[in-house]
């Protein structure tokens, strides 16, 4: 599983409406929606766990990190990431999770994607949204063209995934 998520503050009090919605706060800790749901997954499949992770981290502040996001998609810019994933190959099948970002993958998930060679693999895509997919099953199949995109991953609202633990294992289950 290979996931990029971006909570957009650290701080679990006095959250701002689009900070809740796009975070889960566990135990006092905040997680970005993504985050939690590759959690919830990796507990129901036991898959190694891979976080797509900018070398220059993004702003916690909403307003700040949405005009970078902004910025980093009108420049179809692509973020440096940390740690290369080195044993790709041992993979048959990759959950890709990502929040949609202005309709769109987020930069980081296209420097991922152009990075490793997935042919042959099934990429299941999971995350949070305002509208659903977007064109991001699309953009995914056009990065990496000889693999498996499934339209059958699962993408839930934003405001909805604290709630959602239940649903996630559900799905990866096949329930």
């Amino acid at each position: 599983m290979a996931y990029f998520s971006m909570p957009e503050t650290t701080n679990p009090n006095n959250m701002t409406t689009e900070e809740a919605n796009s975070t889960v706060v566990i135990n006092g800790g905040v997680l970005g929606n993504a985050q939690h749901m590759a959690q919830v997954i990796q507990r129901e499949t036991n898959a190694d766990i891979y976080r797509i992770e900018p070398q220059n981290p993004y702003p916690t502040d909403h307003a700040t990190l949405a005009a970078q996001a902004r910025e980093e998609q009108g420049q179809d810019f692509r973020p440096a990431t940390k740690t290369p994933v080195s044993n790709m190959a041992d993979y048959d099948v990759i959950f890709l999770g990502y929040p949609i970002w202005r309709a769109d993958l987020p930069m980081p998930v296209y420097t991922f994607l152009e990075s490793v060679d997935l042919s042959g693999k099934t990429i299941i895509p999971f995350g949070s949204h305002s509208g659903g997919f977007s064109r991001t099953v699309n953009a995914i199949a056009a990065l990496q063209p000889d693999t498996a995109v499934s339209e059958d991953g699962l993408m839930l609202f934003r405001g909805n995934v604290a709630k959602a633990e239940s649903e996630i294992a559900a799905c990866v289950r096949g329930d």
